[in-house]
């Protein structure tokens, strides 16, 4: 008896159509069942026409008007870097400086050639006979969670040195798991907590942890339109170099405040500690690195001499919690022999664009002089 036999009485052109739509049916069910039990998005993101088709990123690609900026955001690791011109370049006469932090290492509000990075390049510096590559690996949202799996997936790229930007909006426990990188990344950030005892909760229901239907293709179809996407946005990015939209007209970041002592969970000036602070996540990364030299820097930030900065140094910081910072900072890097460079109050208010952290392309020029002259000595 046929396994049909149900439409056997149906017109032949009907009963062959119908055949035709419950085997579709049940082998796409099938190729949905495979996809969630493998789960293969790492290796679907390492897919990429980018280095090959046309020109590999400079940055990690991060974009809020993808139509505009010719750029997506995404969360998945491999794909962004199989973006970036780091996965495309040869290592054989390169001394690899790879530089995290937030959107100010980014390069927000900046064109690519007026980042830290490309900066750094245009020096042509040496070190050990090598010429100083700089790669820009920065990425918007500030969490040193989010920095060290950036970094972990860097280190697969033979770098010889790290350049770290940090500062204290990236410090508090709660912001660890507030980017969507460390979100949607549970898996590699877990074995990170597991190997380094990191204070971050496996269990926070922030993380994203996909049941057996958001595993499938059809779960999983955002995601996949979006690595479909970035790859389509490099025909544009090519032509254009475009790949972040930047208006005429830049608000700028605020002056004057209210009285208002208030940071992270704190409503008024307490005594900071060294566990009130991720700590724990900057020696992971010194862990994680190995004898690879890494840099820790203290980006430069906007001071005020507005209404109540007296009380607050910016938005971002009133005073008694980033003196505190900076004094636990500069003692736990003593503690740890780490190399440190506190560069704070080094470019001037007018240096900064739409928030404390944001440099100008002359503010970002001259924190990167600062940053070859310590590289310049290093290779000596």
């Amino acid at each position: 008896m046929s396994n049909w036999s149900f439409i056997d009485n149906i017109p032949k052109t009907w009963g062959f159509l119908l055949r035709v739509i419950l085997k579709a049916l049940i082998l796409f069910g099938l190729c949905n069942l495979i996809f969630a039990l493998v789960y293969p998005m790492e290796l679907v993101g390492k897919l990429s026409l980018y280095g090959y088709l046309y020109h590999a990123r400079p940055r990690l690609p991060y974009g809020e008007n993808p139509s505009e900026s010719y750029n997506v955001s995404l969360t998945n690791l491999s794909a962004m870097f199989a973006s970036h011109e780091i996965s495309s370049n040869s290592v054989d006469d390169e001394y690899r400086v790879i530089l995290i932090g937030d959107s100010n290492t980014w390069g927000w509000l900046l064109n690519n050639e007026e980042t830290l990075s490309a900066q750094i390049n245009q020096a042509n510096l040496t070190i050990n006979g090598q010429r100083v590559v700089a790669y820009n690996l920065g990425y918007p949202v500030m969490s040193l969670a989010k920095d060290l799996l950036i970094l972990d997936e860097a280190m697969n790229y033979q770098p010889d040195m790290i350049i770290w930007l940090i500062s204290l909006a990236s410090f508090p426990h709660e912001q660890q798991v507030f980017s969507p990188l460390v979100q949607n990344n549970l898996p590699r950030l877990r074995l990170l907590i597991e190997i380094n005892e990191l204070n971050i909760n496996p269990n926070n229901e922030q993380f994203y942890q996909p049941n057996i239907w958001e595993r499938t293709i059809v779960g999983q179809r955002r995601q996949l339109a979006d690595l479909l996407r970035l790859q389509t946005y490099g025909l544009s990015w090519a032509a254009t170099g475009f790949d972040q939209v930047i208006p005429e007209n830049i608000t700028l970041r605020q002056s004057d405040f209210e009285e208002d002592y208030s940071w992270s969970v704190f409503d008024e000036p307490t005594i900071l500690t060294q566990e009130d602070l991720a700590f724990d996540v900057l020696q992971a990364a010194i862990t994680l690195t190995d004898d690879v030299p890494i840099f820790i820097v203290n980006e430069p930030i906007f001071i005020s001499d507005g209404e109540n900065s007296e009380v607050r140094y910016n938005s971002f910081y009133p005073r008694w919690a980033y003196d505190q910072y900076r004094d636990l900072l500069r003692q736990y890097a003593d503690e740890n022999d780490w190399q440190y460079i506190d560069l704070w109050d080094t470019i001037p208010a007018q240096g900064f664009t739409d928030s404390p952290i944001h440099i100008t392309a002359e503010g970002t020029q001259a924190l990167a002089e600062i940053i070859i002259d310590n590289l310049a000595y290093y290779g000596e």
